[in-house]
């Protein structure tokens, strides 16, 4: 009887560590980078699936050359992220952390640059928009209860929208009609946070 006992708490006690390895129902936080300053929040859509909504002004680094030789230039960036946290389980199993969604992630990065303004950018170059879809693989890892740091790498494709007539920094479009440019992007970022 007491065997029977212990086995039925041990297996109670395995069933609510395998209950934990999920990421988190809603998780605000703020993050900088040598690339930005963004604000976001993780939603659960399922044990392993978060959806990350994103609001922030990004340095333009890695995505091409249609402000070429217009210095630093800042400019603002909304995304949407549905992420796959691949292995909460077995982090879990191993005693390791998932807090504040750590683990290992693979996603889809959806980012829009609107044209609404940009900084540090000369007056005669026109402010364009772009849209980047990103595959991405990822870690992010917890420090304490509110401190987070991650990265993230991917190689994606990107629609730059030229309006009529304008300058981009390195090129004249003088068609008067608005254009599409595409290209690949690479996509690279180190960041730290703070969840709220």
């Amino acid at each position: 009887m007491k065997k029977i006992f212990l086995f039925i708490i041990l297996g109670i006690t395995i069933n609510l560590k395998a209950q934990e390895a999920s990421v988190q129902k809603s998780m605000f936080s703020i993050q900088t980078g040598f690339a930005g300053l963004w604000l976001n929040n993780e939603f659960k859509l399922a044990n392993s699936l978060a959806l990350r909504s994103e609001i922030g002004i990004e340095y333009d680094f890695a995505v091409g050359d249609h402000y070429d030789e217009a210095g630093f230039i800042l400019q603002p960036v909304i995304t949407l992220e549905p992420r796959f946290y691949y292995n909460l389980k077995k982090r879990n199993s191993q005693g390791r952390k998932t807090s504040n969604n750590s683990g290992n992630y693979l996603s889809l990065r959806t980012s829009y640059h609107p044209d609404w303004f940009v900084i540090n950018l000369d007056d005669n170059i026109t402010k364009t928009a772009d849209l980047s879809i990103i595959p991405t693989w990822g870690i992010k890892r917890s420090i304490g209860d509110h401190f987070t740091y991650e990265t993230g790498v991917g190689l994606g494709y990107r629609l730059v929208f030229l309006k009529a007539n304008s300058y981009n920094g390195h090129a004249q479009n003088v068609d008067d009609f608005n254009t599409t440019e595409s290209q690949y992007t690479p996509y690279l970022h180190l960041r730290i946070g703070y969840v709220f």
